[in-house]
């Protein structure tokens, strides 16, 4: 609630306005801007990093930070790429981002709300960071602002991992929240890394915007997760966490400052990361949603309009640990899997991504990491996950047999996107605008009707029907229609009137 985006003329009509792009104006940015030049002035060393955001020349973006903590220097050392020494030569940025974190915003200044002041200025390509020693504000900074400035340069940014099997059209973009397991689950062994966390769709394939990997460290173990825990070594740079002062040893699960623990490493950490992270079109996109409730089906296989449908909802629960004050699962929705970070609204971004799939093909799931048994039961064990992924990649999943999910529309058909989009003309009619109807009484069906697989390799049968593992049927079709209520209200309330009449029917 302390970011800003400056009102200004070259931007302000393309800006999605509301809770998430908080309206500044130029004078408040100015003032901030003094402060913090002020106060990195009075420091007897600064810290400047300069570095590229995105892998293919064609779309780069030159960053520079100015930071007056070396730890903030490392960190958006780690995660940016690194020009070549002739690069450095004549780099001038085309954004910049003053940090200075450790002196208070003025809450006097008009749009301050707190001591805490993150601004935007799209004009300037400017951001300055006040009241937050927060290292994650840098590189929230720069997603935000290539979120802006890849669509105007006609490619689709996207808050997603992404990784790559043996040939060039086996990449798999993977969208989701914090906590849902973009990074984990992208950091396969048996394929190469693209990217843990943001990446930009273009006309050639997928590129990562970063040079670095952002992973949660709460009870990391050399078993579960060897790429990410191998990775953390001398350059590496851990937060919140637990350390032993003597031995230097990491305790990754001790939570008591927060169960947030984070590690940003250089990309080529990993040793199976491709470099440069540059791909070809996605085979598979796979939507995760970390379900607190138990509600979802482990596994779903999304129709066309069903991927945009999730896209544009953005579900999962938030969970203990990952933010203040958060102690039980709490739905959220968040559009495009990173609403924090939209500037334009969006449909414009789902809009983009229909089009690329219409066009390149590949097949959409949606996995849920979370709960099995309700929130009072297990989370999906992430060898079960491993196994499911496994399935997908090689294509097996889409050979098994399916059955009925009666809430959710969600689908596990063999059907795949065709690379090449039909004729207009052979397309069906398109179905009429509906009212989204109120949910009926318990003991009834929503109006949907949708498939998910009863078998898949690796996988205990019983864990694929989500209702399987509640022992109080009643509760599970309570929950999930009050789940189904949420998704409804959220859409209907949102967006309803910006997409088109099949994205509606799905």
């Amino acid at each position: 609630k302390d970011k800003r985006v400056v009102a200004e003329p070259t931007s302000q009509d393309n800006v999605w306005w509301g809770p998430v792009n908080i309206e500044m104006c130029e004078e408040s940015f100015m003032i901030n801007r003094e402060r913090a030049l002020d106060y990195l002035n009075t420091r007897k060393k600064i810290w400047v990093v300069d570095a590229y955001a995105g892998w293919d020349p064609k779309y780069r973006v030159r960053v520079r930070v100015v930071a007056e903590r070396a730890y903030h220097a490392l960190f958006m050392q780690n995660m940016l790429i690194k020009p070549s020494p002739e690069e450095l030569v004549d780099f001038v940025p085309d954004l910049t981002i003053l940090n200075a974190g450790a002196f208070p915003a003025n809450r006097y200044v008009k749009g301050v709300t707190s001591s805490c002041s993150v601004d935007l200025h799209l004009g300037r390509c400017e951001m300055i960071i006040l009241g937050t020693q927060y290292a994650g504000e840098m590189k929230k900074g720069v997603l935000t602002y290539m979120m802006y400035k890849m669509p105007l340069m006609g490619v689709l940014p996207l808050h997603s991992s992404a990784n790559e099997g043996s040939t060039p059209d086996s990449l798999c973009l993977f969208f989701g929240l914090s906590g849902t397991g973009k990074t984990t689950l992208s950091a396969d062994p048996s394929r190469a890394l693209i990217g843990d966390d943001e990446h930009v769709w273009t006309d050639d394939g997928v590129f990562n915007i970063e040079g670095g990997c952002y992973a949660k460290c709460v009870n990391l173990s050399e078993e579960a997760e060897p790429e990410i825990f191998r990775a953390i070594k001398f350059g590496s740079v851990v937060e919140n966490v637990v350390m032993d002062e003597s031995s230097r040893q990491v305790d990754y699960t001790n939570i008591s400052i927060t169960e947030n623990t984070r590690c940003a490493y250089p990309l080529e950490y990993i040793p199976n990361a491709k470099l440069p992270a540059v791909g070809g079109h996605p085979a598979n996109c796979v939507l995760l949603t970390c379900d607190g409730f138990g509600c979802l089906p482990v596994v779903s296989k999304l129709s066309y309009q069903q991927v945009i449908y999730h896209f544009i909802s953005g579900y999962t629960s938030k969970m203990a640990g990952t933010e203040q004050g958060v102690t039980s699962p709490v739905a959220t929705f968040s559009a495009c899997y990173g609403e924090p970070f939209l500037v334009w609204h969006p449909v414009k971004y789902a809009k983009m991504l229909a089009a690329r799939l219409e066009k390149h093909g590949g097949v959409a799931w949606l996995l849920n990491t979370g709960w099995v048994g309700g929130k009072n039961g297990r989370r999906c064990p992430l060898k079960y996950t491993r196994a499911i992924l496994q399935s997908i990649h090689s294509g097996d999943l889409a050979k098994q047999e399916t059955k009925t999910e009666p809430i959710f529309g969600l689908s596990c058909a063999a059907r795949r996107m065709t690379r090449t989009p039909p004729a207009r003309a052979s397309h069906p009619p398109r179905p009429q605008p509906r009212t989204l109807a109120a949910p009926p009484a318990a003991g009834g069906h929503l109006p949907f009707a949708g498939r998910y697989p009863v078998t898949c390799p690796g996988v205990p049968d019983e864990l694929l029907d989500a209702s399987s593992s509640w022992a109080d049927k009643k509760a599970f079709e309570a929950t999930s229609h009050d789940l189904a209520r949420r998704f409804r209200n959220n859409f209907e309330t949102k967006y309803q009137d910006s997409v088109d009449p099949e994205i509606l029917s799905a």
